[in-house]
């Protein structure tokens, strides 16, 4: 989702961006984060083909210990202009808060820029995935066949029993347990900052190239935030700090929500979130250490009202129990009356 941080560029790095898709004068810009603003950190001019220059400009950009952008000109272009790639660094090394700060602000940095002029997007937490034999080396694997993940390889196997084997009353088919994805150092991070109730909300996703559960975002929510947190287009999961009055009790309840926007996602999507869906509950319930207070499943953000979520952790009792009716006998004519003895009691001879 767009601004999750409501970080946006300032107006002389648009300017700088407007310069930068029309023509050639730039083969390089980095972007920096500071007071709360996207600001221009430096830029490069082109002095040779793109690829023989690549490592010499980009590398000395990345600083060890603080993340940035990174927008480098190719020589090729489409029909909006020369073509870019957008690399995002965030090296282990740097802070929690600076790490989630630029991984909320990345889409907003890519609609300032233009989506239509970025060819590529790496995430990368080491050099050796910037440098230029990173780079091709992940063009390689966006080319070849995707390797299958455990969850899709257990879902390949089930689809093959139901294919191979006869259905029966006795029949015994194998069914998904569950794919124990884990959680990377940031979102473990961030669930301790929700234990402590510095963070409201978290929004996980999953990397399935990784085999990782990460953070997408923190971003300080209410209950009439929540709905627009609800991607409409991807599943997510979410934790949400739920402050509320119960009976005259102010209450703060852990939710877990599972949005799954219906068809709008992949199959393989689906079936990979869903498994990996109850493993995560029991993590996230490890960390915090105490149950998560009401765990939900929606489609779409709009269902989480106010008054859903009260009912849903605070659902209606119904004390009343209704008594047992007696069926009616059968309409008509009775039968004849039978007459009953007690036990061991014999009827006189005449």
């Amino acid at each position: 989702m767009s601004h999750q941080t409501g970080i946006q560029a300032g107006k002389d790095v648009k300017e700088i961006f407007a310069t930068a898709r029309s023509g050639e004068e730039y083969r390089v810009l980095k972007i920096v984060i500071e007071d709360e603003a996207l600001i221009l950190g430096s830029t490069k001019k082109a002095s040779q083909a793109w690829d023989k220059e690549y490592d010499t400009l980009v590398l000395p950009l990345l600083e060890p210990n603080d993340p940035c952008y990174i927008l480098y000109r190719l020589d090729s272009s489409n029909n909006q202009g020369y073509e870019w790639l957008f690399l995002a660094w965030s090296p282990d090394s740097s802070p929690v808060r600076q790490k989630m700060l630029y991984a909320g602000t990345r889409a907003s940095l890519k609609k300032e820029f233009g989506g239509g002029h970025i060819k590529d997007e790496i995430f990368a937490t080491t050099k050796e995935e910037l440098t230029l034999s990173g780079y091709r080396k992940h063009l390689s694997a966006q080319s070849a066949p995707l390797p299958l993940t455990s969850a899709e390889e257990e879902l390949r196997q089930i689809k093959l029993n139901e294919v191979q084997t006869d259905i029966g009353v006795d029949t015994k088919t194998p069914t998904l347990q569950g794919v124990a994805f884990p959680l990377d150092k940031d979102a473990r991070q961030a669930l301790v900052l929700f234990n402590e109730k510095k963070i409201n909300y978290i929004q996980l996703e999953i990397n399935a190239d990784q085999e990782l559960i990460q953070v997408s975002s923190t971003a300080p929510t209410e209950v009439l935030d929540l709905p627009r947190r609800i991607p409409d287009d991807k599943a997510r999961y979410h934790l949400f700090l739920y402050k509320h009055s119960h009976e005259g009790d102010s209450l703060e309840s852990p939710v877990f929500i599972y949005s799954m926007p219906g068809y709008a996602c992949s199959i393989k999507e689906r079936m990979l979130y869903s498994s990996c869906k109850q493993p995560l509950v029991q993590t996230v319930e490890s960390i915090l250490q105490t149950e998560i207070e009401k765990k939900l499943e929606i489609e779409k953000g709009e269902e989480l009202t106010s008054d859903f979520l009260y009912e849903a952790v605070h659902p209606t009792q119904h004390t009343h129990k209704q008594a047992f009716a007696k069926p009616k006998g059968p309409m008509g004519k009775k039968g004849r009356r039978r007459i009953t003895r007690p036990p061991g009691e014999r009827e006189d001879d005449d």
